[in-house]
């Protein structure tokens, strides 16, 4: 007998603006691991998003520099701008300039000086100016790029008193999946992939999937030659025990009722009826019909 490999529904489990748990099923026995694996690398290492990649601040000579009225130093202030979330409009890299005067807190959102940057986290800290006296002028650069990239990895040139950051550029947070057992119909070895995604604000988790789907689509779309796979056919051995009490089939009551007073109480009897067989059956209307035949179809007997 052969069968085409299920194509499967997803569905929404719970979601939030960052954080979504998704169920993918009815798919292939043992395509729960291999779908959920290459999703989660994928998600974790190659999605695209912005980050912060070098920055100066005015009265810094290098990261080890201490500021004068500035509770922080230049490395705990860079290690603050890498905590910064951004969604960039612009291929092109992006300058930000903040200047703060006077005792209290510095934040990411007293950045300013580009309407294709979006700050995702504003009330991130940067640092703290211990007197009203105190100042903190500096300038950030921000980059699009994807996965993780040391500053030695920068291909280009730092200005004159610029400091380079490592960049984290992945909007992905965390992501968890596990498979459980699902069925359709009598199969009942089928997988149920669930898979939930944390990001960083700056794109929704259904968002983040589809991406990672479509990324992983077009790295297979090549190696199968440019061609859509529609349906893959397989064979599989036929249903061992056609034996199956109608009862287990899950009908709606008046249909069950019709074809036991018909005396058809098992599946094999159902598979071998034709349409126009089941439609002459005393009492089974048009609404049995087409729960038969669907029924059948689902178990891929006709």
């Amino acid at each position: 007998m052969q069968y085409n490999i299920h194509l499967p529904e997803i569905k929404i489990i719970d979601e939030s603006d960052n954080v979504g748990e998704y169920a993918v099923e009815p798919l292939h026995r043992g395509f729960g691991v291999t779908i959920g694996n290459s999703l989660r690398r994928v998600l974790l290492s190659s999605l695209g998003g912005a980050a912060a990649t070098a920055f100066s601040v005015e009265g810094a000579t290098h990261e080890f520099t201490t500021l004068e009225g500035v509770r922080e130093d230049a490395v705990m202030i860079s290690l603050n701008l890498k905590r910064i979330k951004f969604k960039v409009y612009s291929d092109e890299p992006q300058t930000l300039t903040l200047s703060k005067k006077g005792k209290g807190p510095v934040t990411a959102g007293d950045f300013e000086g580009s309407s294709d940057v979006e700050i995702v986290n504003p009330d991130q800290l940067i640092a703290n100016l211990d007197n009203n006296k105190a100042k903190l002028a500096m300038t950030l650069q921000v980059e699009k790029g994807r996965g993780y990239q040391t500053v030695d990895e920068q291909t280009q040139q730092l200005s004159v008193g610029m400091i380079g950051l490592d960049a984290l550029f992945s909007p992905i947070k965390k992501v968890r999946y596990k498979v459980e057992n699902t069925r359709v119909g009598q199969v009942t070895d089928l997988d149920k992939l669930i898979i939930s995604i944390e990001t960083d604000n700056s794109i929704a988790p259904r968002e983040a999937l589809e991406q990672a789907a479509t990324i992983l689509v077009n790295q297979f779309n090549t190696i199968a030659g440019g061609n859509t796979v529609e349906e893959i056919e397989e064979v599989e051995e036929e249903v061992e025990d056609l034996n199956i009490s109608v009862a287990d089939l899950e009908f709606s009551q008046r249909t069950f009722n019709a074809l036991e007073k018909n005396g058809i109480v098992s599946l094999k009897q159902l598979a071998a009826m034709s349409e126009a067989e089941l439609k002459s059956l005393k009492g089974f209307g048009a609404k049995a019909l087409d729960e038969v035949v669907a029924k059948l179809k689902e178990l891929e007997l006709k």
